[in-house]
């Protein structure tokens, strides 16, 4: 079965901030599963077994090459998209990560063309679909 298609999906998402007001993103390649192009927070799914903190450090280490210094659970959302025709459900677990900025590095550069620290008034165009609307959700916790 497929996640998110045949069954309801499970994704970390991290909101990686650098303590100063500073916050992480990248660019998705033309290798991404999909919303090429556009700038986006990190996410990464939970697989079967692993415990969702241990999902969030290991998607962090992978994706930017640092480690979680500390962590706050944000909410929950429930993402309904759709991916080649066909609806998806994900249930998104959501995290405001610190992080050391000195550490960060483009660790999948075959899904990142760019990775890169950006002021909350000055977000970089075009968005993942999903952005505004966490943006929203939780702008009285970032």
């Amino acid at each position: 079965m497929e996640k998110g298609k045949e069954s309801i999906g499970v994704s970390i998402v991290y909101f990686c901030h650098d303590g100063k007001g500073n916050f992480l993103m990248h660019k998705r390649s033309a290798n991404a599963r999909d919303e090429n192009g556009r700038w986006d927070i990190g996410a990464g799914s939970l697989e079967f077994g692993e415990k969702v903190e241990d999902t969030l450090k290991r998607e962090i280490k992978e994706e930017y090459g640092t480690d979680v210094l500390s962590h706050e659970f944000l909410g929950f959302r429930d993402v309904h998209r759709e991916k080649d025709g066909k609806p998806t459900h994900w249930v998104a677990l959501d995290f405001k990560v610190l992080v050391d900025s000195s550490k960060v590095k483009n660790g999948e550069p075959h899904k990142f063309d760019e990775v890169k620290w950006f002021d909350p008034k000055n977000i970089p165009s075009p968005v993942h679909s999903q952005l505004p609307m966490f943006l929203e959700k939780y702008k009285d916790k970032l």
